[in-house]
C-alpha cells in the first residue's frame, strides 16, 4: 500500500509504503463500538455520590407529635421523602473502568487507521513543525489544505510552536505518537501522521 507523503504546506514529496496488516484491515465496526466504550467508561470519573439516612446530618427528634395533628405519622426528618432528606438507592462513588483484551484492542486501533485510508482521510507529513506559533496562521494553513477537522500526531514529542498554535482550535487535536488512540482517532474527519508516527504505529501493531 502507497500514499504520498507531503509536507506541511500539503504538497507531494515522495510515496510511502505502508503496512497493509495495520493500514489495510477490514473495518469491523463491532470492535470499534467496544474500543470507544472502553475507553469513554474508563475516562468517567465516576465521584458522584448521594447520600444515603445514616449520612444525612440532622435531628432524630421526631418532626411532631404522632396523635392530634391530623397529620400522617413521621419519624424522622431525615427519611427519603422530607425535604433534605436521604436518597433512596442513589449513586455511589464507583471505578467505571473495566479490562479489555490487548488483541481487540490493537485490532481496534488497527480497525481505525484503516478506515482513515479507505475514506481517504489519511495524511503523512514528512515533519509536524511551524515557523511561527500564531493561531491564525495555523488556521490559515489547515483552511487552505481543507484540515478543519483533524488529529494531528506527531513524533515522541509535539512542536513547540505547533503546540501553542493549536492550543485554541476547536476542531484540531494534537497528540505524540504513544498518545494516539481509537476514539481520538474517529472523533476528527482527517487523520493527519508524521513519517515518524507511522513507523512508530506499524512497529506497535506489528508485535
Amino acid at each position: 500500500m502507497k500514499l504520498a507523503l507531503v509536507d506541511i504546506n500539503n504538497k507531494k514529496l515522495s510515496d510511502l509504503t505502508l503496512n497493509k496488516d495495520v493500514f489495510g484491515v477490514d473495518v469491523r465496526k463491532d470492535i470499534l463500538q467496544r474500543v470507544v466504550s472502553w475507553q469513554l467508561a474508563k475516562k468517567r470519573s465516576g465521584n458522584h455520590q448521594t447520600k444515603e439516612i445514616g449520612d444525612v446530618s440532622g435531628t432524630t427528634k421526631k418532626p411532631f407529635r404522632q396523635k392530634g395533628t391530623g397529620n400522617a405519622r413521621q419519624g424522622s426528618l431525615r427519611s427519603p421523602h422530607m425535604r433534605g432528606g436521604a436518597v433512596i438507592f442513589g449513586p455511589h462513588k464507583r471505578d467505571h473502568s473495566y479490562s479489555l483484551p490487548k488483541k481487540i484492542r490493537q485490532l481496534g486501533m488497527k480497525c481505525a487507521l484503516s478506515s482513515k485510508m479507505a475514506d481517504e482521510n489519511l495524511i503523512i507529513l514528512d515533519e509536524a513543525k511551524l515557523t511561527s506559533n500564531k493561531t491564525k496562521d495555523l488556521l490559515a494553513l489547515l483552511k487552505s489544505n481543507g484540515w478543519e477537522s483533524a488529529l494531528l500526531v506527531t513524533g515522541s514529542d509535539v512542536d513547540v510552536k505547533l503546540g501553542q498554535a493549536a492550543s485554541n482550535i476547536a476542531n484540531l487535536d494534537v497528540l505524540p505518537q504513544q498518545g494516539v488512540n481509537v476514539y481520538s482517532i474517529l472523533r476528527r474527519d482527517k487523520l493527519i501522521l508524521t513519517k515518524d508516527a507511522v513507523h512508530h504505529l506499524e512497529a506497535r501493531l506489528s508485535s
